[in-house]
C-alpha cells in the first residue's frame, strides 16, 4: 500500500507519487509503450520519457523484446530443447495490428537451464534441471542449507532473589583485553575503583544487598590488567596488573571476611603492562599470558617458574585462546595477523594468517572440534563482526564472515561446544548476539536475541552443571551491571519439557576436574576430559519417548451418513422446547386449589 513509485534504469532517477493508496503492481507487455505497470488503484499508471521528437520511433528506448508469438507447440517442446522466443520488434511499422503470425524460423537447439529456488526462515534448496541439445534431462541437484534448533533461543533474567545487589565502586575501565569480571561456581570477583586495584569477591551462595562499607578485597597495589579463576581450583584466582606481575589469590574456605595484601604467589618475567592471562584447559596449574613486550609466556604455577617464551608478533596482542585438545596456542594481534602456536615444539608461530582489518580489538575462540577459528573484530569501516578460519589453512584467509553491527566496544565471545552456538556481548552493551556455528556455508547462522533494559558491564558463563535440564537451559551466565550482578538464564522452547532433550543435550565435557598435570604436559603427554550425561535419572529421552497416536481431525463417515435432516432437526427442537416450556393448553396450577365453605369466613367487627 505504498504510494512512492521508483524508476532505475542503472542508477536511480526519481520517484512518483501516487494519487491513492496501491495493493499491487505488474508489469504488461511493452508494445506501444515504454513501460506499463498496472497497479490496483482507481486509475491507470504508465511511465514516459521525455523526449525532444515524438515523431520518431527512438530505437535506444526500444530495443527487441519478447513477444506473444510461441517458439514451438507443447509436443515439440517435448521432443527437442526449449529454443528461445521470438524477438518482437517494437516499432509501429513493424507490427501491423492485423498481421497473422509469421512462420517461426528453425533455431539450432541449444542448453537450456531453469533454477528454482524455495527459501524459508529454517533451510533453503534449490532445484536445477539442465536440458541437453538432444532432449535428454540431467539429474535433478538439489542442496540443502543448515537448520537450527536453536533459532528462536529465549534469554532470560532469573528473579531478583538470586541476585547480588548493591555493589559499590565498581571499575568501569578496565582494559579492552579484559573481560571485565569473571565467575566460577563459587565466587564472582569484581575489580574496583577504589585506589590499590582492589578486586572484590562476592559469593554466590550469598545474594541480596551487599554491605556499603568494608566490603572484603585482594588489593594488588596496582591497575589490574586482567583476572581470571582457576578452572581446576575455584578458589584461586589469577590477577595481571600494571607492574608486569601476576599475583595468584587465595580465597578462604567460607569466603573472604577481610581484605588480603599478599598473595599466595607472584609470577615475574614480563618486561612490560600485561595483557591478557588464561589457563590451560586440560593441565592444572599451568598459565600463558601476553605483554607489551611482545611476547607469550607459559608459566608452571606449582614450581612458580617461566616454562616457555613465545615470539612472534610484531604489534600488540589483543587475544589469546587454547585448542579444546591443549596442544595449540592461538593469538589475534594488532598486526592485522592470526597465529597458530604449538608451545612446545616450537617458540615461533606453525600457522599464520590475516585476521580482521580493522585495529579497535578483538577476540578469538576455537569451534566446531577445534577445526576453526572464531575471530570475533573490526572491519575497515570500525564495524564489528565475526570471522571464521579454518585452523588446517590460516593463510587462506577467512573461509566466512558477517557484520554484526556498529559499536566501539569489542563483541566477547562464549562458545558451547555441545550446542555450536556463540553468545556474543560487548561492554556497555544492551543486546547479546546468539548464532550457531556450522562448518559449511553459510558458517554463520543467525538466531534471537537478548535484550537488556540497560546497559551491562559483560557475561560471565558458568559450567553446563549450572544448567537446568528440566527447563531446557543450555547456557547459564553471570551478567554484570553498574550495581548488580544478575543470572541470566538461555533456553530453547520445547513442548515436551517432561522428557529429557537428548538432542540438545549431548555428553558434556567434565571440565573442571583436569586431565594432567603441567609437568606431564610440559614433558610430552596428551590428556582428555571425561564426559557425562546430563541426564536426571528419572527422566526418560525424547528420543525414546512413546509416539502419540495422531488424532483425527475429522469425522468417521457414518457420522455424516447417519447425520439428519433439517426437518429432523426442527421437530427434535420444538419437542425439545415443549417438553421444557410444558403445554400452553394444560390447566394452570392454581385452577387446582381447593377453596374454603362459605360458613368457613368469619367476620369480625373492628371496633373504633
Amino acid at each position: 500500500s505504498d504510494t512512492n513509485v521508483t524508476k532505475t534504469h542503472r542508477q536511480p532517477h526519481r520517484a512518483n507519487q501516487l494519487s491513492s493508496p496501491s495493493q499491487g503492481l505488474h508489469p504488461t507487455t511493452k508494445s506501444l509503450l515504454f513501460y506499463r505497470v498496472l497497479f490496483i488503484i482507481p486509475k491507470p499508471l504508465f511511465f514516459c520519457v521525455h523526449q525532444n521528437s515524438g515523431h520518431e520511433f527512438h530505437a535506444d528506448l526500444y530495443p527487441d523484446t519478447v513477444g506473444a508469438t510461441p517458439a514451438m507447440s507443447a509436443g515439440e517442446w517435448w521432443q527437442v530443447a526449449v529454443p528461445p522466443r521470438p524477438a518482437h520488434p517494437l516499432p509501429p511499422r513493424a507490427s501491423p495490428l492485423d498481421s497473422s503470425p509469421a512462420p517461426v524460423p528453425a533455431r539450432v537447439p541449444r542448453p537450456y537451464r531453469v533454477c528454482l529456488v524455495h527459501t524459508d526462515s529454517f533451510f533453503f534448496v534449490c532445484f536445477v534441471f539442465h536440458v541437453l541439445p538432444n532432449g535428454d534431462t540431467v539429474g535433478t541437484v538439489i542442496c540443502p542449507g543448515p537448520s537450527t534448533k536453536f533459532r528462536h533461543i529465549q534469554g532470560t533474567v532469573m528473579h531478583r532473589d538470586t541476585h547480588i545487589t548493591n555493589i559499590r565502586g565498581l571499575n568501569l575501565t578496565t582494559p579492552g583485553e579484559c573481560d571485565g569480571f569473571c565467575a566460577n561456581s563459587k565466587h564472582v570477583a569484581v575489580p574496583l575503583a577504589t585506589s590499590g586495584g582492589q578486586i572484590g569477591v562476592f559469593e554466590r551462595s550469598k545474594p541480596g544487598r551487599q554491605p556499603d562499607t568494608n566490603v572484603p578485597t585482594f588489593q594488588n597495589s596496582v591497575n589490574v590488567a586482567d583476572l581470571c579463576w582457576d578452572p581446576f581450583d575455584p578458589h584461586r584466582l589469577a590477577v595481571a596488573g600494571d607492574d608486569a606481575k601476576i599475583r595468584l589469590w587465595q580465597v578462604p574456605e567460607g569466603g573472604l571476611v577481610e581484605t588480603l595484601t599478599e598473595p599466595d604467589l607472584i609470577l615475574q618475567g614480563h618486561t612490560e603492562k600485561i595483557y591478557s592471562i588464561k589457563f590451560h584447559p586440560l593441565a592444572s596449574g599451568l598459565l600463558v599470558s601476553s605483554s607489551y613486550d611482545l611476547t607469550v609466556r607459559l608459566w608452571n604455577l606449582d614450581s612458580g617458574d617461566q616454562v616457555k617464551l613465545l615470539t612472534g608478533h610484531e604489534d600488540q596482542v589483543f587475544a589469546m585462546a587454547w585448542s579444546p585438545d591443549g596442544k595449540l596456542l592461538a593469538t589475534v594481534c594488532k598486526d592485522g595477523k592470526v597465529r597458530i602456536y604449538e608451545p612446545r615444539k616450537s617458540a615461533t608461530p606453525v600457522q599464520e594468517g590475516p585476521g580482521p582489518g580493522g585495529h579497535r580489538g578483538a577476540r578469538i575462540v576455537w569451534v566446531c572440534e577445534g577445526k576453526y577459528l572464531l575471530v570475533s573484530g573490526f572491519n575497515v569501516q570500525s564495524e564489528r563482526g565475526l570471522y571464521l578460519f579454518s585452523a588446517d589453512s590460516l593463510s587462506s584467509g577467512a573461509v566466512g564472515n558477517i557484520n554484526v553491527d556498529v559499536s566501539p566496544s569489542i563483541l566477547i565471545p562464549f562458545y558451547d561446544p555441545d550446542t555450536s552456538v556463540v553468545i556474543l556481548t560487548g561492554k556497555g552493551d544492551t543486546r547479546v548476539h546468539i548464532y550457531e556455528i556450522v562448518p559449511e556455508s553459510p558458517y554463520f547462522v543467525e538466531c534471537s536475541s537478548f535484550n537488556t533494559p540497560e546497559p551491562h558491564k559483560g557475561l560471565a558463563f558458568l559450567a553446563k552443571t549450572e544448567c537446568n535440564v528440566q527447563d531446557v537451559e543450555i547456557a547459564v551466565a553471570l551478567m554484570l551491571t553498574k550495581t548488580t550482578v544478575e543470572p541470566v538464564s538461555f533456553k530453547v522452547p520445547r513442548v515436551k519439557k517432561e522428557f529429557f532433550q537428548d538432542d540438545v543435550y549431548p555428553d558434556t565435557t567434565i571440565c573442571w576436574e583436569p586431565a594432567l598435570t603441567a609437568a606431564a604436559w610440559l614433558s610430552g603427554s596428551n590428556g582428555e576430559h571425561k564426559k557425562m550425561s546430563l541426564k536426571p535419572k528419572d527422566m526418560i529421552p525424547v528420543s525414546e519417548a512413546p509416539k502419540e497416536v495422531p488424532v483425527k481431525k475429522y469425522m468417521p463417515s457414518s457420522y455424516y451418513l447417519e447425520e439428519k435432516t433439517d426437518e429432523q432437526k426442527k421437530d427434535e427442537l420444538l419437542s425439545a422446547m415443549v417438553a421444557k416450556l410444558g403445554n400452553l393448553d394444560d390447566p394452570l396450577p392454581q385452577e387446582a386449589f381447593e377453596g374454603v365453605d362459605e360458613d368457613e369466613w368469619v367476620c369480625r367487627q373492628l371496633e373504633c
